[in-house]
């Protein structure tokens, strides 16, 4: 069963939520998509880590066979060819990797190289699966990454996976929740955090998803973001406090479920209420 954490930016508490419910669940697979800036595992300091480089696969030029037909620049949606100069120019930063352009080559000018673009990690921290995905600096896309990530994971009945998304709702976060069997949206207590909520509630609308809502840093006074989930009947999981141990315990990369009872019960709480809401949904798709 595999639970997607997102939010519409970052340090809303995506991350908190996700660390602390692999960490309460026992037996779980954590999985940190966040690609551009992992930091899942700062918390779980992760043993035995095995590491595999991604790369993908752009265009070679051989401008000895190429004749300037232009086929492949015609064919490229993404911008990343060019002839300049009687030569065949690739803009790697902007390839999709798709290979259209040397299929279409009729003079066989164009071969593919592999680029390495990051790497996955796998590690374990006590009974949680660590997975880590890093992408390079300047690399434009960590989609092919978080591909790997997933495909490394393939579901299990009885284990929880927990997919630690990137913050927002662009196409890395859809590629990250696009096989979740739930998700949860996390958001702050704030109009700006009603402002993000709704961009990623659009989104698990947009790809018909089950989903529910934590809401973080709760105050006493008004909520709009739970003003925003009454409006719109959306499931309320819990609410967090606002609390300063919990933020010097996250802040300081500690787990809080393994160093107090209160946050052990907070989120144990949490974990029955999602895995109660999966079966619900579960039974209703079916």
């Amino acid at each position: 069963m595999r639970i997607a954490v997102l939010s519409g930016k970052g340090g809303t508490g995506k991350t908190l939520v996700s660390v602390n419910l692999a960490a309460v669940a026992k037996i779980s697979t954590y999985i940190d998509c966040d690609v551009e800036e992992p930091n899942g595992h700062l918390f779980f300091k992760p043993e035995d880590v095995q590491e595999e480089e991604i790369s993908v696969k752009i265009p070679k030029v051989n401008n000895e066979l190429c004749n300037g037909c232009r086929k492949c620049i015609d064919f490229c949606k993404f911008n990343a060819l060019a002839y300049i100069k009687d030569k065949l120019i690739v803009f790697e930063e902007v390839c999709h990797s798709c290979g259209g352009c040397i299929m279409l080559c009729p003079e066989k000018a164009l071969t593919e190289r592999k680029k390495v673009i990051g790497k996955v990690q796998k590690g374990t921290s006590d009974q949680v699966t660590v997975y880590t995905g890093i992408l390079n600096t300047g690399e434009a896309s960590g989609i092919p990454i978080i591909k790997k990530l997933l495909a490394e994971n393939k579901p299990e009945a009885d284990k929880l996976t927990f997919i630690d998304c990137p913050p927002g709702s662009a196409c890395i976060v859809m590629e990250s929740i696009k096989d979740a069997d739930y998700c949860i949206l996390v958001a702050e207590p704030t109009l700006f955090g009603v402002h993000n909520l709704n961009m990623v509630y659009e989104l698990v609308k947009l790809f018909n998803k089950p989903f529910g809502v934590v809401l973080n840093k709760c105050i006493e006074g008004e909520n709009p973001a739970e003003n925003f989930c009454i409006e719109k009947n959306i499931k309320i999981l819990d609410q967090i406090p606002f609390d300063n141990e919990l933020g010097i315990l996250n802040s300081n990369a500690e787990i809080a479920v393994r160093e107090n009872e209160k946050y052990q019960a907070l989120f144990s709480s949490l974990l029955e209420t999602v895995k109660k809401e999966v079966q619900h949904e579960t039974t209703s798709y079916s």
